[in-house]
């Protein structure tokens, strides 16, 4: 093992006054370079003539970016309520790529909010047109985003999954959308088994 692979946890103490960094421990030679290329290194930054040209940490959350989401998202809800497929799609993904470009300082789990509703209203938009592959890929990004309290997502994998013909796995995906989602896809279940007694029939 190298020394580079060892952590040790020093108890360091910082003078109220002078904030200069010391230790109680016996000197090293390595800690002692350590603490005073650090001590060296603050007392430069106070002596800077423009101390408050030091840019403050970014916000958690940048407003603009939300409202530019909201905006677009609101724009391809329309174009999708207009029956205009291929444009509110269009528009989702852009917004999904905005939605995606949030720094990592941000917290994830918006990021992960916004997106499970993203894909899944662009796996609607895919929905209507009839194009199942591409809606069934939306869906489950949407609820892997989006596990619990998503219906719309568990719905829509499903849905798609049964317009394939693949009611074995829809059934499936259903069953475990109702451990987390509760009684509200029991309808989508019930087809689905009468897809699966036809498909046995045939």
């Amino acid at each position: 093992m190298s020394a580079i692979d060892l952590f040790t946890q020093y108890p360091l103490h910082l003078d109220p006054s002078s904030k200069a960094i010391t230790h109680p421990l016996p000197s090293t030679p390595a800690l002692d370079t350590e603490l005073t290329h650090l001590n060296t290194l603050h007392r430069s930054l106070l002596s800077l003539e423009t101390p408050n040209n030091i840019p403050p940490p970014p916000l958690p959350i940048n407003p603009k970016r939300s409202a530019q989401i909201t905006k677009l998202r609101d724009t391809a809800n329309t174009a999708y309520r207009k029956n205009n497929h291929p444009e509110a799609i269009k528009l989702y993904t852009l917004t999904i790529d905005m939605a995606l470009s949030r720094p990592g300082w941000e917290p994830v789990a918006l990021a992960r909010e916004e997106l499970a509703g993203l894909f899944a209203n662009r796996a609607q938009a895919y929905m209507g047109m009839g194009k199942w592959v591409e809606g069934l890929v939306d869906a489950r990004c949407s609820v892997e985003c989006k596990g619990v309290g998503n219906v719309k997502g568990w719905l829509r994998v499903g849905r798609c999954l049964g317009e394939m013909g693949r009611w074995e796995e829809a059934k499936n995906v259903i069953e475990k959308g109702l451990e987390v989602e509760g009684r509200e896809l029991l309808g989508l279940l019930e087809e689905v088994e009468e897809g699966l007694k036809r498909a046995g029939a045939s």
